[in-house]
C-alpha cells in the first residue's frame, strides 16, 4: 500500500501543476475587502484580513514559484490560452493591493514602494507576453470559447498600479508630479483596455448561448474593472490640488471617473439576476465555489471605490452605499473562503 506521505506529496504536486493562472484572485478579493472594511470603520476585521492576506500572498508566491520550476511547460503554455492566460495578471493586481494594505495598516511606505516597482515589472512582462502569445498563436478559438470576464483583469491590474502610485505620492514629495503623471497614464490605459474588451464580452453574452456553468465568478469583473477604474480616478482627483497639470484637467478626470462608477453601478442588478439564475439552475448550496473569488473582489472594490468617490467629489450621500455593501462583501468573502477550505479538504 502506498505510504500516506507519498500520496500527499503526489496530490500536492498535482495541485501545483493545476494551479490556476488566476489563483491570485483570492489575494485581490481578501485585500480589497480588508481595505473596504478599514474605510467603513471595521478595524478588527480589516486588520485580521490584512494578516491573513499576507499569508495567502506568500503561500501563492511559493506555489507559483514551484509551478515555474517543476512544471515550466504547463506554466508557459497557459499564456497562450485565450480562456485563462490573462489570469496571470491577477499577480500584478494582488501585488499592488498588498502594497496598498501595507500603507494603510503599517504605514509601510518602503515595502509598498518595493511592491509597486515589482508590480510594474510584472505588468510589463505579463501584459505583453500574454497578449503577444494570444495574438501570435496559430490556433485560435471562436469568440464564445475564447473570451470571458477574466480578460478584464488586464484593466484591473493596470488600474491597481495607478491606485498604489497615487497613494505613494505624499511619501515622495520631490517626485510628486512624475508619480501623479504616471498614475494618470495607467488610469487612462486601464480605461482604454476596458472600453476595448467590454464590447466583446457584451456581444458574447448577448448573441451566444451562455450556460449556468459558463456564467461564473469572473463575469463579475465586468463590474469590478469599472469599479477599479473609479477608485483609480478618485485617488487622482484627491491628489489634484497642488498639481498645476492635474488641476487643469480636473473636470475631465472627475467626469470620467463618475462615468465609470455609473457603468459599475449599471452592471450590479444584471449580474445579481444572472447569479441567481446560475445558482437556482445548479441547485442551491451554502458554500460558494472557489472560482467565486472573481465575484468577491468586485463587491469589495465597489464598496471601496464608492467610499473614495464620495470623498473625492464631495458627494456625501454616496456614503450610504458602502455602509450597506460592506456587509455583502464580507458575506461573499466568508462563503467563498469556506468553500475554498472545503475544496482543499477534499483534495487531501
Amino acid at each position: 500500500m502506498e505510504p500516506v506521505e507519498t500520496r500527499l506529496i503526489a496530490k500536492l504536486k498535482s495541485g501545483i501543476e493545476e494551479l490556476s493562472p488566476a489563483s491570485f484572485a483570492m489575494v485581490m478579493a481578501t485585500g480589497i475587502v480588508s481595505i473596504a472594511s478599514r474605510l467603513i470603520g471595521f478595524q478588527a476585521i480589516a486588520t485580521t484580513l490584512f494578516w491573513l492576506n499576507l499569508i495567502l500572498f506568500i503561500c501563492l508566491l511559493l506555489l507559483t514559484a514551484g509551478r515555474i520550476i517543476h512544471f515550466p511547460r504547463r506554466f508557459f503554455s497557459n499564456m497562450s490560452d485565450h480562456a485563462a492566460g490573462v489570469g496571470y495578471l491577477t499577480l500584478v493586481a494582488a501585488t499592488d493591493i498588498v502594497g496598498i494594505q501595507f500603507i494603510i495598516f503599517r504605514n509601510g511606505v518602503g515595502t509598498a514602494l518595493v511592491l509597486f516597482v515589482c508590480s510594474i515589472v510584472l505588468w510589463l512582462i505579463l501584459m505583453y507576453a500574454v497578449f503577444a502569445a494570444l495574438i501570435a498563436g496559430a490556433e485560435k478559438p471562436d469568440l464564445r470559447g475564447g473570451i470571458n470576464g477574466i480578460w478584464l483583469i488586464s484593466t484591473v491590474s493596470t488600474e491597481s498600479i495607478s491606485i498604489l502610485g497615487s497613494m505613494l505620492v505624499n511619501a515622495f514629495p520631490d517626485h510628486r508630479e512624475p508619480l501623479l503623471f504616471f498614475s494618470l497614464l495607467m488610469f487612462l490605459m486601464g480605461c482604454m483596455l476596458y472600453l476595448l474588451i467590454i464590447p466583446l464580452l457584451f456581444y458574447r453574452i448577448l448573441f451566444f448561448r451562455l450556460t449556468p456553468e459558463e456564467f461564473s465568478g469572473p463575469y463579475w469583473i465586468n463590474m469590478g474593472a469599472a469599479a477599479a477604474a473609479t477608485l483609480a480616478g478618485a485617488e487622482i482627483v484627491m491628489n489634484s490640488p497642488g498639481s498645476a497639470f492635474l488641476t487643469g484637467i480636473l473636470p475631465f478626470t472627475t467626469g470620467f471617473t463618475l462615468s465609470f462608477w455609473a457603468i459599475a453601478t449599471w452592471w450590479i442588478p444584471l449580474l445579481l439576476v444572472l447569479d441567481a439564475w446560475r445558482y437556482f439552475s445548479r441547485g442551491r448550496t451554502l458554500f460558494h465555489d472557489p472560482g467565486d473569488w472573481g465575484m468577491v473582489f468586485p463587491i469589495g472594490m465597489y464598496t471601496a471605490c464608492t467610499y473614495q468617490l464620495s470623498q473625492a467629489a464631495g458627494i456625501e450621500f454616496l456614503l450610504d452605499i458602502p455602509r450597506i455593501s460592506i456587509y455583502a462583501a464580507l458575506t461573499a468573502w466568508t462563503l467563498t473562503f469556506l468553500g475554498s477550505l472545503r475544496s482543499i479538504k477534499r483534495l487531501f
